[in-house]
């Protein structure tokens, strides 16, 4: 037997603790993931990194969709590619104000003048929020975020994402607020962006715009009102009820003073004989009209319903398509406006004025009732109401002022380019495109972008004042793009000073910002240096994948695809990897709001971040997975087991590379060829989990069949086996690097010059030995010791206990006798009887009394 040497760089006792630490420190030393903007675009596989929200913490899966990504990413530069791995950070928008708020105990008052010197309170308190000026809450939000980005940028550090960390961007930073503006203005130009007055769906809690991509219906109690609408000329009935009246039923009965006609379908026969005549409304004597629309539900309560100016979405359709007025109730506040529209009278509606919509229902309820307008009790039930997905009110419409961007919703040629993008679009997995057609084909609007908060890229507009004040919106004042970015609320617009803002005559400045997703749209340009970098640019842009979950195609994705088509005529990227949700023991969707979340920097330390990468790995694209430390555990083993078997193969001396002549060391890199062959083939389809099964199943079966048979010859210096094994863990541990990247990289420096994570992918070209291989002489061989080691269990024998005879027969028998020698030292065997045959392989091992 010959002497056993360890190579010098191997530890005594390899472990996984701190290799974390330990790497990332290295990694970054070397310049490990840097880019090369050097190579040209054929060469480099650039990827539009998600850029979190940054509002509060990370959790687990965040961890799962990430990991998805930075496997792929290793995929791409062993194959050779410069990989643009870029991070951003999404600190603007409602998340991060709603964290401001909570964490400083403030609320941003734009009235209040600037304080340099204001100090948040020592003790906030959530239910007395101090008041400040924009300045000073924007100073917090930037506070808040910047301490945020540094906590995320460790975990994703430790849980071994190969970003290249001196690429990265905010977007709320003055490069993404130039971007996002540039892009605004030249949407503009272009008549792709413009405003209107129109009903707008609105949180009153946030008192802003919401968009459609926003939107989640909820299950919210309510309850029908039946309510009388009476006839002027006293003729006819409605339907069953009283001579002289109309009964509808409705759940908002607070919006009487609102309404302004009744709608029915033009086939219901009930009704026929009251379209185009008028009906007074309950308690306020308000003359409306009957009219006759399609989208009317006969079969809905009574088969009549009131129109209001606005209680959904559909009296929004039956008011722009039937031509009605507008007497709008509901304030910014969520509550009713203190001044009666135009015709209603003032004398009732005083008892609804400055109520919450809640209150207000409950007064117009007890008036209906004390005029005898109401039919019986209000009947309760549960319906789906609209909130803001970031809400916890029901929405209300408004009319509002609000800038849009032009995205099919209203233009049914756009709408087919943008449907031929998705078409055109590499979808991973493919049935996740039918999620964007489908979105793309049920817009009712176009992408309202502006939004009525504090934190977030300003619109960068001015008006200039007519010889009243007043604002002429007609004539927009924009910078050119070379002063961007700017803010209009304390920049001056060319041709202006600061003195004429907001006097007769001179400017005032649009009071939005945009929505989080108009900067987010333009992550590709942004992380790509668009007009900033042209050489960057052109090595980068479009991107090849852009990753994200299948919640936010219609928001990200779809709004991404928008930006690109009208500023560049094309897709920002040529493949789209979708993950799924991480779903807890319940199979309910982890989120903050849920409470269900698990953060994952305590799963890192304890398990390891090999280990919660294996258990993310397993996650298939675009599946809902399940939170399991039991697989976490699995992986763990996983990446105990490398280092061992690792540790066990290069302790035998290797005397030059050495040639594989055995038939059984043949077959077992004939089999490694043919898993090469399919891990390749799932990573080229973005299936990182097949890979990884068959990489792992592989590795099993080498350690428990392989290395157990050829073992003896091992310690004995036989070059084909020792040669085998070294070349199997060289192509194994790059195999297993995009997933494990602490564990592999451990043990590629105990033997090899750089890192594993730069070295090639293995070929099959690399393994010519496996030419000459027949994996089938492994499978039969493993599968006879597998018998032998049963026998033995079950004769609850040591596995080093002696077999005194070994009968194998069947078909496969002449494949064993190509490893009889090493089948007889790992099992211990002293005789060894052949019966080759037609019938399926069999083993008979007698053992020794």
């Amino acid at each position: 037997m010959t002497e056993q040497r360890l190579p010098a760089a191997m530890p005594e006792k390899p472990t996984l603790d701190g290799l974390e630490a330990v790497w990332v420190a290295r990694w970054e030393a070397q310049g490990t993931y840097r880019f090369d903007r050097s190579r040209g675009r054929d060469e480099v596989y650039s990827i539009d990194t998600p850029p979190p929200t940054v509002s509060g913490s990370l959790h687990v899966g965040h961890v799962f969709s990430y990991t998805h990504t930075d496997t792929i990413a290793r995929y791409q530069r062993m194959r050779g590619r410069e990989v643009f791995y870029p991070m951003g950070w999404d600190d603007n928008g409602l998340p991060t104000e709603r964290r401001v708020q909570n964490h400083f105990g403030v609320r941003c008052d734009p009235s209040m003048p600037y304080d340099p010197d204001f100090t948040p309170p020592g003790k906030p308190d959530a239910k007395r929020q101090v008041p400040i000026s924009r300045r000073n809450f924007i100073e917090l939000c930037e506070r808040l975020t910047a301490e945020d980005e540094k906590a995320f940028e460790e975990l994703w550090r430790r849980l071994g994402l190969s970003v290249d960390w001196s690429m990265t961007y905010a977007t709320i930073d003055s490069t993404s607020r130039a971007a996002s503006q540039r892009a605004f203005l030249r949407n503009l130009a272009r008549g792709e962006a413009y405003v209107a007055e129109a009903p707008t769906l609105w949180d009153v809690t946030f008192r802003t715009a919401v968009a459609q991509a926003e939107l989640e219906d909820r299950e919210w109690p309510g309850a029908f009102h039946r309510i009388g609408f009476e006839r002027p000329d006293g003729d006819g009935d409605g339907a069953g009820g009283t001579v002289g009246t109309v009964w509808i039923e409705t759940t908002r009965p607070e919006l009487i003073p609102a309404c302004v006609a009744l709608v029915a379908h033009p086939d219901d026969e009930r009704y026929r004989p009251l379209f185009g005549t008028t009906v007074r409304t309950p308690v306020f004597g308000v003359e409306v009209p009957v009219v006759a629309h399609h989208l009317a539900e006969p079969d809905k309560g009574s088969g009549i319903a009131m129109i209001c100016t606005f209680g959904d979405v559909t009296d929004v359709t039956w008011w722009r398509e039937l031509d009605l007025p507008t007497r709008p109730v509901i304030g910014w506040d969520g509550r009713l406006l203190p001044e009666p529209p135009q015709g209603v009278p003032a004398g009732p509606y005083a008892e609804l004025a400055g109520k919450t919509v809640h209150s207000a229902r409950e007064r117009i309820v007890e008036m209906l009732r004390e005029s005898g307008h109401l039919d019986g009790e209000p009947r309760k039930i549960q319906r789906p109401v609209k909130f803001y997905e970031k809400g916890d009110r029901p929405l209300e419409i408004v009319t509002t002022r609000q800038w849009y961007i032009r995205n099919g919703g209203r233009d049914a040629k756009l709408r087919a380019e943008l449907l031929a993008r998705g078409r055109k679009l590499e979808w991973h997995p493919p049935h996740m495109r039918v999620r964007y057609d489908t979105w793309v084909e049920g817009l009712a609007g176009d992408w309202l972008i502006s939004r009525q908060r504090f934190f977030g890229v300003p619109i960068p507009v001015w008006y200039p004042l007519d010889a009243g004040g007043e604002p002429i919106h007609e004539a927009p004042i924009v910078p050119p793009e070379s002063a961007l970015p700017v803010d209009p609320s304390s920049d001056v617009p060319p041709g202006y000073t600061e003195d004429q803002r907001g006097k007769p005559l001179g400017f005032a400045a649009d009071p939005d910002v945009m929505d989080t997703w108009a900067t987010s749209s333009l992550s590709p340009q942004i992380a790509a240096g668009w007009e900033r970098d042209d050489d960057l640019f052109r090595r980068v842009f479009p991107m090849d994948l852009r990753p994200q979950a299948h919640e936010i195609i219609r928001t990200w994705l779809f709004s991404t695809v928008v930006r690109s088509h009208l500023e560049h005529g094309g897709l920002p990227w040529r493949h789209a990897g979708i993950s799924g949700w991480i779903l807890d023991p319940d199979r309910k969707k982890m989120s903050k709001s849920k409470g269900n979340v698990v953060t994952p920097m305590g799963l890192l330390v304890e398990y390891g971040s090999d280990a919660v990468r294996y258990w993310a790995a397993n996650g298939r694209p675009g599946t809902d997975t399940a939170f399991d430390t039991g697989q976490i555990k699995i992986g763990r083993r996983l990446a105990i087991k490398i280092l061992n078997a690792s540790k066990f193969v290069l302790g035998f001396r290797s005397e030059g590379g050495g040639e594989v002549t055995e038939p059984v060391d043949l077959s077992m890199l004939a089999a490694l060829g043919a898993v090469v062959a399919e891990a390749t083939d799932a990573f080229e389809s973005y299936d990182y989990t097949r890979a990884l099964e068959r990489t792992e199943r592989f590795f099993w079966s080498f350690c428990d069949d392989y290395v157990e048979l050829v073992k003896a010859r091992a310690y004995d210096g036989d070059a084909s086996a020792v040669a085998a094994l070294r070349r199997a863990l060289d192509v194994l541990l790059r195999l297993f690097a995009p997933f494990l990247p602490f564990v592999t990289e451990e043990v590629w420096g105990w033997w090899r010059e750089g890192s594993v994570h730069r070295a090639a992918w293995p070929s099959a070209g690399e393994l010519p030995e496996a030419r000459h291989g027949d994996p089938a002489v492994l499978d039969a061989v493993a599968e006879v010791l597998r018998r032998v080691r049963r026998a033995k269990s079950e004769a609850r024998l040591s596995m080093r206990a002696e077999v005194a005879r070994l009968t194998v027969s069947g078909g496969q028998a002449d494949l064993v006798r190509m490893a009889q020698d090493d089948l007889c030292a790992a099992g211990n065997v002293e005789e060894f009887v052949l019966d080759p045959g037609d019938g399926p392989l069999d083993a008979v091992a007698e053992l020794t009394a």
